[in-house]
């Protein structure tokens, strides 16, 4: 049998971002279940990510005239209505991402993201309700920001295609923590708690971005590999408030890791329930409790 052709934009197909990884796991669907012959295109040169979205209009629209089927793959926040506006008829959509968890410490970021952006959603949804019969969204966060005709054609929690346990070996590692320099991200971020953890002594290992604190082990931006070996050996991370289930932690719970999290957050802990911890990081006596376990 003839495979048909299917031409993908993406714009990060790395193996260590958390949009490379989920275009991947895309491909990787798509391949098992449809019968193409995958050719995708990815914009290496950009420096600006969000600019190749738009070139990512163009290269679509482009084969499609050229009656070839199209797919866009990531980079699909559900505020950039423009992509569902003008991407081609019968265009295949990776999942949609974005979050719905914001904090007032940046009170412009915390008006954008909380006044803005959903009106964005409903520009999106409207469009995207009158284009396609299926909608994939790599979590649940943006679940509760839709209206219910748009719940009922959608599927959740994209992210945990392919999960499963590996194998547990001996742990040497206390904590093995995501750090990211963004800033709806930093708000969310921990670093009075990890200050606790390093002033008690706990062996504490930082992926991502440079934390400058003492008495704790950089590694930068490793490979998925490597990532996953010092997931294997650690024993607890801490989880930022605006995705509970992003890759990171996803991996952490495949490699038999506990995940820590802010009570205050009031995070809905949806599965792997025994894997989270809830703790107020400013309690003395929730403290205690991490010295004990």
């Amino acid at each position: 049998m003839i495979k048909e052709k299917l031409y993908i934009w993406v714009c990060d197909y790395s193996e260590n971002s958390g949009e490379g990884k989920l275009a991947r796991l895309f491909i990787k669907k798509l391949n098992i279940n449809n019968n193409y012959k995958i050719i995708f295109n990815q914009e290496k040169k950009m420096l600006y990510k969000y600019i190749s979205t738009f070139l990512g209009i163009l290269y679509c629209w482009k084969k499609y005239l050229n009656n070839q089927k199209v797919c866009y793959l990531n980079y699909l926040p559900l505020w950039n209505f423009f992509l569902f506006i003008f991407l081609p008829p019968k265009t295949i959509l990776g999942p949609i991402t974005g979050g719905a968890n914001y904090k007032k410490s940046n009170n412009f970021q915390y008006y954008v993201r909380s006044m803005i952006f959903p009106l964005l959603y409903k520009i999106s949804e409207f469009f995207l309700n009158h284009r396609t019969s299926k909608i994939i969204f790599s979590t649940d966060l943006l679940k509760k920001k839709l209206f219910k005709k748009t719940i009922k054609k959608s599927q959740f929690n994209f992210v945990y295609e392919n999960f499963f346990y590996r194998k547990k070996i001996l742990k040497k590692i206390d904590f093995l923590i995501y750090y990211r320099k963004h800033k709806n991200k930093e708000t969310f971020f921990p670093l009075d708690f990890i200050k606790k953890l390093i002033k008690n002594k706990f062996k504490i290992h930082i992926i991502g971005d440079r934390l400058n604190l003492p008495n704790l082990k950089n590694h930068g931006f490793i490979s998925s590999k490597k990532v996953s070996k010092l997931q294997s050996l650690a024993k607890y991370t801490v989880v930022s408030g605006e995705n509970l289930y992003s890759f990171f932690i996803i991996e952490c719970l495949s490699n038999n890791m506990k995940v820590i999290v802010e009570k205050k957050d009031k995070l809905i802990i949806q599965v792997h329930k025994q894997k989270f911890i809830k703790l107020n990081f400013n309690n003395k006596k929730d403290f205690k409790k991490i010295k004990k376990i």
